[in-house]
């Protein structure tokens, strides 16, 4: 088993909460965290995927009120939408009774009428957390190249071989395709979602132009935009917002645009072996994106990450504002040494970051001119480790 740096939050919020919703993307180990915090507590776990579950269920009321003085976990809970009515009475119940805390842990693969359902019937009642692929830093044992490679998930990251781990990742992406979307979003014709999910990949890390992606697909501005809702609601496509203020300079606008897991972006883009990606004209950009989301992973509650980029081609590529007021100004470079260039200058000077780091792929630090520090991942994800404590 390796330990999720989440858990302890997981264990706070349900001592501190009625209900605690998990969310993340299938396969990602939602229910292996959770099944993992029961041993420690009287619990149930009920699966809404299985039918024999789904009917001990079919009269909710009675069955949770026969387990008000255990932690139900509920996975799966978005095929049971009208559940959280009911959860929100037992709730309600289990205060007047003096319970205040950990009744319930929801388990959902990030439906948008599950966020839609709990935010109406559980407001004020439910804290959500998200459960991503493992990190550069709960991965601490394996080499920074192989996580790379085949992305976070545990199947594929922990995978017998480079061949097996990719297959695992061809065989998620159908299941998305020609199940899960379907399930919970717009119907969208399998092929013309997966022409969708590679185009992202091949922009990896571009700002989004909506019109672009819909010529490519021959559908209108609309339902473009609509298909990657769905990819963002499912925790599978990012969005990254740009910084703003009055800078008195022209800046980008639109946000880029990134696939979180880059052993999904790999597989999309029919690369099977470290070799052929130090080949590929993506190589820069899978970095950059595998970079940012592993620090948008572990930033402390209450950050925020965004990117910078004037017309005049300042740019920062990861602007991070933490709690307490303190800024980060982060270049993200796939070199042994890197160098950043004048448009990074100007951005630091029109932000005013307090402290100013490149990130390499070499765990090896040592500073450069103007307070810039060249780091590597984990050594950056243990600086901002260490603003949690």
């Amino acid at each position: 088993m390796i330990a999720r740096t989440i858990i302890s939050t997981l264990r706070l919020a349900l001592d501190e909460a009625p209900a605690v919703c998990l969310l993340g993307p299938r396969q990602v180990g939602k229910t292996t965290l959770a099944l993992e915090l029961a041993e420690g507590r009287p619990s149930v776990y009920l699966d809404l995927e299985s039918e024999l579950d789904l009917a001990r269920v079919r009269d909710a009321a009675a069955f949770l009120e026969r387990h008000t003085r255990e932690l139900v976990i509920l996975d799966e809970v978005h095929r049971l939408p009208g559940l959280f009515p009911t959860l929100r009475g037992l709730i309600d119940a289990g205060r007047r009774g003096g319970r205040r805390h950990g009744m319930y842990l929801l388990l959902g693969s990030a439906s948008p009428d599950l966020l839609r359902q709990s935010a109406e019937s559980l407001a004020g009642r439910i804290r959500y957390l998200e459960l991503p692929p493992f990190t550069a830093v709960e991965l601490a044992d394996e080499a920074m190249d192989t996580l790379w490679l085949r992305g976070g998930f545990p199947d594929s990251v922990l995978a017998a071989s480079e061949g097996a781990s990719l297959r695992w990742r061809l065989d998620f992406i159908r299941t998305y395709l020609e199940r899960d979307i379907p399930q919970f979003g717009p119907r969208i014709a399998a092929e013309t979602l997966r022409r969708f999910w590679t185009m992202l990949a091949h922009r990896q890390g571009s700002t989004l132009n909506t019109a672009e992606l819909a010529r490519g697909l021959g559908v209108d501005n609309k339902t473009a935009a609509r298909y990657l809702d769905v990819l963002v609601d499912l925790f599978l496509v990012r969005r990254l917002p740009p910084w703003h203020a009055n800078v008195g300079k022209r800046l980008v606008k639109s946000p880029k645009v990134y696939l979180r897991d880059s052993g999904v972006l790999h597989a999309l883009l029919h690369i099977d072996s470290f070799d052929a990606l130090l080949g590929h004209p993506v190589l820069g950009a899978s970095w950059e994106g595998f970079v940012v989301e592993n620090i948008l992973r572990c930033l402390p509650e209450g950050g925020t990450g965004w990117f910078y980029r004037s017309s005049g081609g300042a740019e920062i590529d990861l602007l991070l504002d933490l709690p307490g007021g303190e800024r980060w100004a982060i270049e993200i470079k796939h070199s042994r040494s890197p160098r950043v260039d004048r448009g990074f200058h100007e951005a630091c000077a029109d932000t005013l970051p307090a402290r100013k780091f490149i990130v390499h792929p070499v765990e090896q630090r040592y500073p450069l001119r103007d307070g810039i520090e060249v780091i590597g991942v984990r050594g950056l994800l243990e600086e901002l480790s260490s603003r949690m404590l």
